[in-house]
């Protein structure tokens, strides 16, 4: 499983930029680039939310990705050392990147 940093602070599951998700998906299947990348599991934290997810956050995250000309996809699943996810302010999952995809 891949180290996963998450500098989206906007998302109900970052926790001090790790994701309190066991799993998360990375769209963009038709991505030549970051840019066209996103993090499909994002959910906007607003006023009043909590994630519901039990699980304590951690770097390590299983990722399931739909960028089929990404470098490190394998069979649908991310085999980076490491992936970052970035998106700052995002409020959908489309202002979302997985900044480490390499077109290969």
């Amino acid at each position: 499983m891949p180290e996963l940093r998450c500098t989206v602070q906007t998302c109900l599951h970052n926790k001090e930029f790790y994701c309190d998700l066991n799993a998360i998906t990375v769209g963009g299947s038709s991505a030549k680039n970051a840019e066209e990348t996103c993090c499909d599991s994002f959910e906007e934290r607003r006023s009043g939310t909590y994630s519901n997810v039990t699980g304590e956050a951690t770097p390590m995250s299983q990722i399931d990705c739909k960028a089929t000309d990404c470098k490190y996809n394998e069979e649908c699943k991310c085999h980076a050392g490491k992936i970052s996810v970035e998106g700052s302010q995002a409020c959908q999952c489309e202002q979302t990147e997985c900044a480490t995809f390499c077109c290969g």
